[in-house]
């Protein structure tokens, strides 16, 4: 951590109350990047591996829901034809990541407090209201779409398909089991560097087994013959942009759904949290690309392969396509009811116990900057439950969802490309960077990287508001008028 001095006065540094819990690892650890400086890069890769854990955070964070929407329409809309988009937007998103990540770790101050103080305190308390806003209505559909799935798995199983309030009740039931594992697995990231490690260790593992659940479906359709390699590889440069509506829309959509605005609050604070510093900013940019780009680019992939290879060109329609019934269409096609509706609906719980875990944590986070609260012990652990009650999502979010939805994503889009500038202007920040500003060709290059980051992502943004606010604006006005 940097001396306190001109540049850093009465600001919040680090999060001492977990790197309190085992110094002496943290000092080993601090030791053997050191040590890593100097060696092959193939053995500093190998040693950094056994350290990485925040970007597997954002790995599972961004492996919900709606990464799981966008993959099924563009795989069952286009075959593979926009394999490339997702990357892409995993690309942009871990650039602007890299730079955040090297402001925090260079500077060790909390990312909140360096939008307080060197942005403007309203974009700070913007973009945090805005994170705990979209982490407590998306964990709604989160629960609807685990039970929508473990539904479907019973069924199949067991034949029962109950109904009414039988059928209310057993959702609810799921919902309740759910958000107890889940729980359980948040809190211990509360408990010190040990429990941080457990629960990375956890989540690394639930990713590989949402990747190994795709893969199985991928690999019995290629056994199969379903799979056109010729176009699959093809499907991977960007070739093809639609100009359809419906196909710019998904493109817009999968671009939203790779980064969100939590991403960019929890990143920051899942670092601090592990006691990083200045000797693990090369850790942190491996940890980006082998934690969070990889495990999404191959997971997603997965996904639209699956459906592309499936669904694409068969008698379901649109309306027919939404991943809680994702698996019965896949099954229905040839692989198979087990490898489609069990397998794949296990690849799909998977996404959403992730995403809920690590919506509990940036939940808590947040709530505690909002509040004023020290982020540790009991604090941090209640304020990781705000969200929970979203468990009743399993039955309400059908009858709810259309009217906190748009409002909710509409306020975390327009907050992305704020964080995003924000970053920007505190990497050429010489009052926060201080000497660890970037100069010279290394700030060209920063700057040329971010630049087309944010040129990306006002683009997307820009184009999803205009798609999902102009109807609305059309409406209010034909109301006027008339």
């Amino acid at each position: 951590m940097p001396e306190k001095g001109e540049c850093q006065t009465e600001i919040i540094c680090g999060l001492p109350m977990f790197k309190a819990s085992d110094p002496d690892v943290l000092e080993q650890e601090r030791k053997r990047l050191v040590e890593l400086e100097g060696k092959s890069l193939g053995a500093r890769w190998k040693g950094y591996f056994s350290m990485t854990g925040p970007g597997w955070l954002q790995s599972g964070i961004t492996l919900g829901g709606g990464s799981a929407i966008a993959s099924l329409y563009l795989g069952a809309h286009y075959q593979y034809r926009l394999l490339w988009v997702q990357p892409l937007a995993m690309f942009v998103g871990v650039i602007m990541l890299m730079a955040a990540s090297h402001q925090t770790l260079s500077t060790c101050i909390r990312p909140f407090d360096a939008m307080k103080r060197f942005i403007h305190p309203s974009i700070a308390w913007a973009w945090a209201l805005a994170t705990l806003l979209a982490s407590i209505v998306f964990h709604l559909p989160q629960y609807a779409l685990a039970a929508g799935v473990s539904e479907d798995m019973i069924n199949l199983v067991t034949g029962w398909q109950p109904t009414g309030m039988t059928r209310n009740w057993l959702l609810i039931g799921i919902g309740c089991v759910i958000m107890l594992v889940s729980t359980g697995i948040t809190w211990n990231y509360g408990r010190g560097l040990r429990g941080i490690r457990l629960y990375e260790r956890m989540l690394k593992i639930l990713v590989g087994m949402i990747i190994l659940a795709f893969l199985i479906v991928v690999v019995r359709s290629a056994t199969a013959g379903q799979i056109e390699w010729g176009k699959l590889f093809k499907g991977m440069l960007p070739l093809y942009v639609p100009t359809d509506t419906l196909g710019v829309t998904k493109i817009m959509a999968a671009f939203g759904a790779s980064v969100g605005i939590n991403q960019t609050f929890l990143f920051g604070y899942s670092q601090l949290a592990r006691g990083w510093g200045k000797e693990h900013r090369g850790l942190a940019q491996f940890d980006l690309i082998t934690g969070m780009m990889i495990p999404f680019t191959v997971a997603t992939s997965l996904m639209v392969i699956a459906a592309g290879c499936t669904i694409y060109g068969s008698s379901f329609g649109p309306a027919d396509i939404n991943p809680a019934n994702a698996g019965v269409l896949i099954g229905a096609t040839g692989v198979g009811p087990v490898v489609g509706r069990f397998i794949f609906g296990f690849g799909l719980i998977g996404m959403t116990l992730s995403t809920i875990t690590i919506q509990m944590l940036v939940t808590g986070f947040a709530a505690c900057e909002i509040f004023g609260i020290e982020p540790s012990g009991w604090n941090y652990r209640l304020a990781c439950i705000i969200p929970t009650p979203a468990f009743l999502g399993v039955i309400l979010w059908t009858s709810m969802g259309t009217y906190i939805a748009l409002p909710a994503f509409t306020f975390g889009l327009i907050m992305l490309p704020i964080a995003y500038v924000g970053w920007f202007l505190l990497q050429n920040s010489s009052r926060y960077l201080c000497e660890e500003k970037p100069v010279g060709k290394k700030a060209l290059y920063w700057n040329i990287a971010m630049i087309f980051s944010l040129t990306v992502t006002f683009i997307s943004v820009g184009y999803t508001l205009y798609k999902t606010l102009g109807p609305l604006l059309d409406a209010i006005k034909k109301a006027v008028l008339s």
